[in-house]
């Protein structure tokens, strides 16, 4: 099973922008399409975006299309969400997954059904 640990988030205002890592340990990183989530406080998680094992396709929730961009490198086994002009409602925990089915299923699949989850990594933007 892949292991994963994110990091980047923190604190900014609304405007500013963060780039959050996931890394990837165990099974070859390579097979994996990857995803982000994000849960905000008293809300369900919801689906921010996913990328196809080499790379090729990208999918983003309406929320933030054209502000995130997700890639992978897949020589250092990680994964990246860049977040521009972020908001105050881009506020949550935001989770790395992995999972070898399709990209572009992510979304539309439950939170029990990922092979893998990071422990999460908190993103708050002030007004």
């Amino acid at each position: 099973q892949v292991q994963l640990v994110e990091s980047g988030g923190g604190l900014v205002q609304a405007g500013e922008s963060l780039r959050l890592s996931c890394a990837a340990s165990g099974r070859t990183f390579g097979n994996y399409a990857m995803g982000w989530f994000r849960q905000a406080p008293g809300k369900e998680r919801e689906f921010v975006a996913a990328i196809t094992w080499i790379g090729t396709y990208k999918y983003y929730a309406d929320s933030v299309k054209g502000r995130f961009t997700i890639s992978r490198d897949n020589a250092k086994n990680t994964v990246y969400l860049q977040m521009n002009s972020l908001k105050p409602e881009d506020t949550a925990v935001y989770y790395c997954t992995a999972d070898r089915t399709p990209a572009r299923n992510m979304e539309l699949m439950d939170a029990s059904q990922f092979e893998a989850w990071g422990q999460g990594t908190l993103v708050t933007v002030s007004e």
